[in-house]
């Protein structure tokens, strides 16, 4: 007999729900960790930092976002990121206690050190010691996580050229950043750190940023940017980076311009954690920046080894992650329960404003031949919104002309991650523009915004039959 059923290479999202999951229907599980901290990217060094930095930037600007006459707030420049996120390390510590207590509970053993795949149905574990032990398993899961790209010519050496791990521990706030990439992490640095009252330059290699957003509510978030004071620059590289005496850093691009800044932000891609993981004892070849290939089901070339997470790539989302882990998990020993991922996934971008979408854009709905109608609720016009003091949030709806469905929703403003779920049900459950109308809101919430944008819609749709009448 094996020593196990499922042995976990990595305790984030993917293996940590995993490994419940197999443990809950009676299986015997064991997860190996390298870091003395469980919970991955999403816990120690991601999402739950990155999103704590923009609440923490947020809270700064609340009087200059909401003013109130005879108070003002100005962030010292002087304190370091790490002062700045105090609830930072409380949500840490908390999530760190709900992972420990919920494997305890379920009876998973937790071996810390370097996990390697030996074969099919064996893993080694290099503890901190240097000792070695060997586990025989009938099944694999790599959940290994991603890290920061790190070009060979960047120094990342010096302290105030940093990546998107290490941002959140500089000494202090800087005056000036440039942000390098304008994918998703990019663009919500440089929105935190403007928030904070830096000056930023945000440099992307292509002609657009954030390419996947519908194109109207894009560049609703791209004006708000702007506004803020961050200066886009797109098909720009950066060729050369040198700390210069004073302790700034000089930056040359691709045009011979030079820029110089307190610190640079390097932001352009993540590679997957498989570089040591013994994948070649398996056969199985890793992909472009160590993509590793699954199925449906997250199973790789070899029956027995699974993989799920940042480590197969798109989306590499904590959410979809851990769906991904639970689906493996119930694969593996014909679990009937969860079978496949969602096909109706939210997508959340934390920059300020926030960015949120679900189902199809107004370009891709188009694209697919259906004959649509989009209506559109503005903050401005929202009591709720105005008391936020967001004047530039919208919604936007996707509807079918002829069945009134809702197809897609994307949100650009405050709450945009959470309203999103409202229109994730609405979409699942084919309801559309009546009974978005027909439903009684709280007033004044953000909420409200759906119905609107349904009667926006409800009158386009007026229109046109008044034109065909004409």
């Amino acid at each position: 007999m094996s020593d196990y059923d499922l042995i976990c290479i990595g305790c984030g999202p993917a293996g940590e729900k995993a490994a419940t999951q197999a443990a809950y229907f009676g299986h015997r599980v064991a997860i190996v960790e390298r870091e003395s901290s469980p919970g991955g990217a999403m816990v120690n060094t991601g999402t739950i930092p990155s999103k704590s930095l923009r609440e923490t930037a947020l809270l700064c600007s609340a009087f200059r976002r909401r003013p109130l006459p005879g108070i003002e707030f100005a962030v010292d420049h002087k304190l370091s990121v790490a002062k700045l996120m105090a609830q930072r390390y409380r949500v840490q510590y908390q999530e760190h206690d709900r992972i420990e207590s919920s494997l305890d509970r379920s009876g998973i053993r937790v071996i810390r050190g370097i996990g390697r795949i030996d074969g099919p149905e064996t893993v080694s574990v290099e503890a901190t010691d240097g000792t070695t032990c060997v586990l025989t398993t009938r099944f694999i899961l790599i959940a290994t996580g991603s890290s920061p790209a790190r070009p060979e010519h960047i120094p990342f050496h010096q302290d105030n050229v940093v990546d998107a791990d290490d941002i959140l521990d500089l000494s202090e706030v800087p005056d000036s950043i440039i942000v390098v990439g304008g994918g998703v992490i990019g663009c919500e640095y440089a929105c935190m750190f403007a928030e904070l009252g830096a000056s930023v330059t945000l440099i992307h290699p292509r002609d657009t940023l954030l390419d996947f957003i519908d194109a109207e509510c894009r560049d609703h978030l791209l004006r708000a940017m702007s506004d803020e004071g961050i200066e886009i620059r797109l098909n720009t590289t950066i060729d050369e980076v040198i700390r210069q005496d004073n302790g700034t850093v000089l930056t040359r691009t691709d045009g011979g311009e030079q820029l110089t800044c307190d610190v640079l932000l390097w932001a352009a891609g993540r590679c997957s954690n498989t570089d040591d993981i013994g994948l070649d004892k398996a056969d199985i070849v890793a992909g472009k920046r160590g993509l590793i290939e699954v199925d449906d089901h997250y199973q790789t070339s070899v029956p027995s080894i699974y993989a799920a997470g940042d480590v197969i790539g798109f989306p590499a989302l904590a959410s979809t992650s851990m769906e991904q882990g639970r689906i493996a998990a119930c694969h593996m020993f014909d679990i009937d329960f969860k079978t496949k991922l969602a096909s109706l996934l939210p997508f959340g971008l934390y920059t300020i404003p926030a960015v949120s979408s679900i189902g199809l854009s107004e370009k891709d709905a188009v694209k697919a031949g259906r004959d649509v109608v989009v209506g559109r609720a503005q903050y401005r016009h929202n009591a709720r919104g105005r008391m936020l003091g967001d004047e530039q949030g919208m919604l936007k709806c996707v509807f079918d002309r002829q069945t009134r469905q809702l197809l897609g929703t994307t949100i650009v403003g405050e709450s945009a991650t959470e309203l999103i779920h409202l229109a994730q049900f609405v979409i699942t459950f084919e309801a559309g523009i009546d009974e978005i109308i027909g439903a009684c809101f709280n007033y004044p919430s953000l909420s409200e915004l759906y119905k609107y944008a349904a009667y926006d819609a409800l009158q386009a749709i007026a229109a046109r039959r008044r034109e065909k009448a004409a």
